[in-house]
């Protein structure tokens, strides 16, 4: 079992759900039930994926969550994107997310990777 709150991966992506939050109370209040719930929903969806994964017993299953990770995090940015489009978000704040999902992004893949070749070496331990 692994302590999914020492894992970098996951402390971006609990900072990026903070800051979905924090931003998304501002939206229109008819939004409420549209992009808020959805980006919302989505975002948490990447820090639980990762905490889900490390309850996970083979590094295998833990990878394939760390997978739905990473869809969700593209599904956030999506989310952010649209509400850009749609005009709930400055354009610099919705640069700053779409960078911290990036950043969130490039860790998350790192992780995946480094995953990868221990199965692919079998070294992965459980």
């Amino acid at each position: 079992m692994r302590d999914f709150r020492k894992l970098i991966a996951w402390q971006k992506a609990d900072d990026l759900v903070v800051k979905i939050y924090e931003v998304t109370g501002q939206f229109p209040v008819d939004e409420r039930f549209g992009v808020v719930s959805q980006v919302r929903r989505a975002s948490v969806s990447v820090a639980a994926n990762i905490a889900e994964g490390c309850g996970r017993e083979t590094v295998v299953d833990f990878r394939r969550f760390l997978h739905q990770a990473r869809g969700s995090l593209y599904e956030v940015e999506y989310y952010i994107h649209l509400s850009g489009r749609l005009g709930y978000l400055q354009s610099s704040e919705q640069e700053a997310l779409t960078s911290q999902c990036s950043e969130a992004a490039k860790v998350l893949q790192g992780f995946i990777n480094s995953l990868d070749r221990q199965i692919t070496h079998g070294r992965a331990v459980n």
